[in-house]
């Protein structure tokens, strides 16, 4: 396969898990959205977290809600839990890199706040520790996986949120994710501004 080929390939292989995609995420996606606008119009706030490229997606998560997203409107309080160096490597070293998520959620969620917690495989401990953390303190869960869900998906409680992006390839799993968190954000947005 030369390298146009292999362009062309990648291409199709995201338009494929996007359609199927479409399937399976809409009635999650739309849940999701509708308990994030709940929690935020009744002030509080979205944590969100996750490891590597899930780290990067739950950071742009965060940004676009203290930001902008297509109009502009007041911030929203969301905290990536991914982003403080010195908060994360002190876990890390003093404790356990599983602990860097759950120990920030001990001391910044509250009950009826939301874990917005990334994967593509579902099974980081660290993330699975912060579903239990989670839940001590009273947050929902939305969990935006891949995969077979994991570990993460049999940690779900019946009023949380999974949504699952169908397919076995981590780059195919990170387009799809970006695409529900716009989805996510844009119907946020709606929601709060009726536009």
């Amino acid at each position: 396969m030369n390298l146009i080929e292999r362009i062309e390939n990648n291409v199709q292989n995201s338009i494929s898990t996007l359609q199927n995609t479409l399937l399976v995420m809409q009635n999650p996606v739309a849940l999701a959205a509708q308990l994030m606008t709940h929690c935020l119009l009744s002030g509080k706030k979205v944590l969100s977290c996750g490891n590597g490229g899930s780290a990067s997606q739950a950071q742009h998560f965060s940004s676009i809600m203290l930001n902008r997203y297509e109009m502009e409107r007041p911030s929203l309080p969301a905290i990536t839990l991914t982003s403080d160096t010195s908060t994360l490597t002190a876990i890390a070293n003093d404790f356990n890199y599983d602990l860097i998520f759950s120990k920030q959620i001990q001391a910044l969620g509250q009950s009826e706040d939301i874990l917005f917690a990334i994967s593509t495989s579902g099974n980081s401990a660290n993330l699975i520790n912060a579903i239990d953390a989670a839940h001590d303190r009273g947050l929902h869960v939305i969990a935006l996986t891949g995969k077979n869900g994991g570990e993460t998906a049999a940690r779900l409680k019946p009023d949380d949120v999974e949504i699952r992006i169908p397919s076995d390839s981590t780059p195919r799993i990170q387009e799809a994710q970006l695409l529900v968190i716009h989805c996510l954000c844009d119907l946020i947005d709606h929601q709060l501004t009726g536009q």
